[in-house]
């Protein structure tokens, strides 16, 4: 079930692999994103002293949220991936000229994960012709709708 998605990643970027990783939280995160306050448009991640984390990705704090702990919307949180996967993302960031977009926050087994793309940039006119080919399929459904009637 997904809770949020970011369609910015799909518009910029090609996605070539999607990697599921779990996410280090703390507790008033857990709550904030199941009450559905979170925040992917911002978001990116990198790769950091062999480890893989999320940046930018903002979590308002609930007003309830405990008060001896001073919660920061926008930490960096690690993402948990088996190390055969981390040194492959490594090798492919490095080398390849990927980069790892954060695709969408879902719910797997009662547990909060985070899809990870492997992607690749878009230019300009790859982006004009994604917009087209969607005109162009919108287009086709009015005209087999009108057709039908």
């Amino acid at each position: 079930m997904s809770i949020v998605d970011n369609k910015k990643a799909f518009h910029d970027y090609f996605i070539e692999e999607k990697y599921e990783a779990g996410l280090v939280l703390e507790g008033w995160e857990v709550k904030s994103i199941r009450a559905g306050r979170v925040q992917l448009k911002e978001a990116y991640v990198v790769v950091k002293n062999g480890a893989i984390w999320l940046i930018g990705c903002h979590i308002s704090p609930l007003p309830t949220a405990s008060t001896h702990i001073h919660p920061d919307p926008t930490r960096s949180r690690k993402l948990l991936l088996h190390a055969a996967e981390i040194n492959k993302l490594i090798g492919k960031t490095e080398r390849a000229g990927y980069t790892l977009m954060p695709l969408d926050l879902h719910y797997s087994k009662g547990r909060i994960k985070l899809t990870v793309g492997l992607a690749k940039g878009k230019k300009q006119h790859d982006k004009r012709a994604a917009e087209k080919e969607r005109e162009w399929q919108r287009e086709k459904q009015r005209l087999v709708r009108t057709a039908q009637h």
